[in-house]
């Protein structure tokens, strides 16, 4: 379900931000768009569920970032409701449960033997990636709805006030922030930053792509992306909620109403835009596609060099897709039924499907040394190869 957050401030003003569902706001029969039936698939490809095991009762039905987090041998995974487990790559066994009795929503992320988590009453916790135990607990301004990233000893949190926050991975203690005021109405969710190298880049819901240096948190650069337009301020939203993507020296960042844009890292010259895509699930890249869920979850495939359109798949139509993962020569997509699908790169024909977890997929899986792992909304995490 895609989400409104209006009039968003910070828990230290002791103000809850106002939600609504799109669902409940295009109520109308006329409005709803009814989700593509699955047709009949004959496989070209074996797909096999090498294990399979259950995080507590998972993400529940509110939009969080609770995706798995993988490190060196492990997997590590996150309940609402305040599990965090750790599991082997190799065959699922569990190597350690803590149970933090708090409302997780963004993370985990992982540093140097930490794994780090986010909350909806703005608490950042970090736990032992060797056995769980907790390390440390600082407060945060308000809800993380971000993957926490850890890069050179230093912890980046993101929330939905708008802020960017620098923490020391040892205890937690603040370097530095950077804030930039949220609009009225936006998308109930934020993108996760990316580290690269020695600077943080970060998409806002105003459209702006902003880039701090890692160490002290002052702007290197900022661009505008997106410009928000229209009468109304729904038709006004250009948040920048989908992850930003990194093919070689080239951002790709996909924007609410505002479509695909490309920005060279060197020069900061933005090399093409697709306005007409509009995204809030993401994307992935190949070795030559971009690959690209919209907002009625038809995917796209775009030239990287220009961002032409080389097919459009849209027979998964309004089944609430999460973003693409490249797993060896295809691509993969989650949908609101639990059922993993498989896609050639080439053409967009469907070559696989497998069902993980009845109560639906929202986030994207993550794919290691050709293992694709899976985390349902329901609590099912599933390792999933192709043979």
């Amino acid at each position: 379900m895609l989400l409104l957050a209006s009039g968003c401030t910070t828990i230290k003003e002791g103000a809850t931000s106002a939600v609504v569902g799109v669902t409940d706001y295009l109520a109308g029969e006329d409005n709803v768009d009814q989700p593509k039936e699955l047709l009949p698939l004959d496989p070209q490809i074996e797909v096999t569920t090498l294990w399979k095991e259950s995080v507590g009762d998972g993400g529940g039905e509110q939009r969080v970032a609770l995706v798995p987090a993988l490190f060196y041998d492990k997997i590590v995974a996150a309940d609402r409701k305040g599990i965090v487990n750790a599991y082997k790559l190799e065959d699922g066994e569990l190597l350690w449960e803590v149970e933090t009795e708090l409302l997780l929503s963004g993370g985990p992320g992982v540093g140097d033997g930490t794994v780090i988590i986010g909350t909806s009453d703005g608490q950042v916790i970090a736990l032992s990636e060797e056995d769980g135990s907790e390390l440390w607990r600082v407060q945060v301004t308000s809800e993380v709805l971000a993957v926490p990233q850890v890069a050179h000893g230093i912890v980046i949190i993101r929330t939905v006030d708008g802020r960017i926050s620098g923490l020391n991975e040892i205890d937690g203690q603040q370097i530095w922030f950077y804030d930039r005021a949220v609009p009225a109405l936006s998308l109930r969710g934020t993108s996760t930053p990316v580290v690269l190298r020695d600077i943080v880049i970060d998409g806002y819901a105003s459209g702006k792509l902003v880039a701090l240096r890692l160490n002290d948190g002052r702007v290197g650069w900022e661009v505008s992306i997106a410009t928000p337009s229209g009468r109304t301020e729904l038709d006004r939203i250009v948040d920048i909620d989908a992850d930003p993507v990194i093919a070689g020296d080239v951002i790709y960042i996909a924007s609410y109403h505002a479509g695909i844009t490309a920005m060279s890292l060197g020069t900061g010259e933005l090399l093409w835009n697709r306005r007409e895509i509009s995204s809030f699930a993401g994307m992935d890249a190949g070795w030559r596609y971009l690959f690209v869920t919209d907002e009625k979850s038809n995917i796209w495939a775009l030239d990287l060099d220009n961002g032409a359109t080389v097919w459009k798949q849209d027979e998964l139509q309004n089944r609430q897709l999460t973003a693409p993962a490249i797993h060896d020569d295809y691509f993969v997509v989650g949908d609101y039924e639990g059922y993993l699908h498989w896609f050639s790169q080439d053409d967009g024909r469907e070559v696989a499907r497998l069902e993980i977890d009845d109560e639906g997929i929202f986030v994207k899986p993550v794919v290691e040394s050709d293992v694709l792992y899976a985390y349902g909304k329901g609590g099912i995490l599933a390792a999933v190869s192709i043979q």
